[in-house]
């Protein structure tokens, strides 16, 4: 073999094999819960929150460091505890999302170094989001809505913080686009609204989906054909649609149960009910 192919296929196999050995490497998600909250508590240690305009900067003249103004919540994700640390700065008056909700939101997200990378103004679905967002959210409320002369409307006195999210309950060890694997997240936030989600508008919201009580959805599935409760019109797969269970037609196919064992119809495949 010609020495200079020799030396080239040698290098082929040397990468392949350093890249199949780093696929391999399993990540260590407890360890860098521990880097990330190191590195949150020293940038706690040095900015502080200028008042004048609500935005974090780094102290120069020993203003007041924002160590004492956050506060923490242990979050466990993948048997790892989290520490997911947020600054209250309205908790707004009127509910709390829970987990698999839909918020009205502002908000601008940015780097331990204050790079911008993702701002809007919108309706998201909670269950969409990362750990973080799920997490803290129900910590706040919405607004009170106020109509203006010209029918636009505002939101008075609502939810208003900032978040500070390790990676863990962020994008792990998975780059996204200009946020590098391993980055904890900052989020400043207006929560002006908070809507019940029901995605698969069966009459049934996210939340009640959760079966087996463990703050989930998507591991709720009750007739077993892979698609969850809250996405899935015909919960027991009995070819009834969940809404057209609700015999009393008062809105809530929960409280139906035609053959009295206890089980609502809509989750019972033994039901009486026939097609409509």
């Amino acid at each position: 073999m010609n020495i200079k192919y020799f030396i080239s296929f040698l290098i082929l196999v040397s990468i392949t094999l350093s890249c199949s050995k780093d696929d391999n490497k399993v990540f260590d998600h407890a360890a860098q819960a521990i880097l990330d909250d190191e590195a949150l508590v020293k940038y706690f240690n040095t900015h502080y929150l200028d008042n004048s305009d609500k935005i974090i900067k780094t102290i120069k003249n020993g203003q007041t460091p924002l160590t004492n103004q956050v506060s923490s919540k242990v979050v466990v994700k993948d048997d790892i505890s989290y520490k997911l640390y947020y600054l209250v700065q309205n908790v707004g008056t009127t509910k709390s999302p829970t987990r698999v909700d839909s918020v009205y939101v502002k908000y601008s997200g940015i780097l331990l170094d204050s790079t911008s990378f993702d701002k809007g103004k919108a309706w998201l679905g909670l269950n969409n989001l990362i750990e973080g967002w799920r997490a803290a959210f129900p910590l706040f409320k919405g607004g009170d809505k106020v109509i203006n002369t010209d029918e636009s409307f505002d939101f008075v006195n609502h939810g208003k913080g900032i978040l500070f999210i390790p990676s863990g309950l962020g994008y792990q060890n998975r780059a996204q686009g200009i946020i590098p694997e391993n980055s904890p997240l900052i989020f400043y936030f207006d929560l002006y609204d908070v809507n019940e989600s029901d995605d698969d508008n069966d009459l049934v919201a996210n939340w009640r989906e959760d079966l087996n009580g463990d703050g989930e959805i998507n591991d709720d599935d009750t007739d077993g054909d892979k698609i969850p409760n809250y996405a899935d019109a015909d919960d027991d797969g009995d070819g009834i649609l969940t809404r057209d269970e609700d015999i009393n037609k008062d809105g809530d196919p929960t409280n139906d149960d035609s053959n009295g064992n206890g089980i609502p119809n809509y989750l019972d495949k033994t039901d009486k009910i026939k097609k409509s």
